[in-house]
């Protein structure tokens, strides 16, 4: 996140598609300290892009996956 703004990266939009659900952690560490480090760095625009749980149609794509392996 550092270096992207020297190399005329200014709008950056991170996801984590490795968590299926956000975590405090996962909320400070890459949305908050992240953010605060590409801006600081001179980047104009940071957008965190939130697990799926943040969604409630994913909750129910779930519940149809369960209920569809009964």
């Amino acid at each position: 996140m550092k270096g992207l703004p020297a190399k005329g990266i200014k709008h950056v939009q991170v996801m984590s598609p490795g968590f299926a659900a956000d975590c405090l952690e996962t909320l400070e560490e890459i949305s908050g300290e992240n953010c605060e480090i590409f801006l600081h760095a001179g980047g104009e625009k940071f957008e965190y892009i939130p697990a799926l749980n943040a969604d409630a149609e994913h909750i129910e794509m779930m519940v149809q996956l369960v209920n569809a392996r009964r």
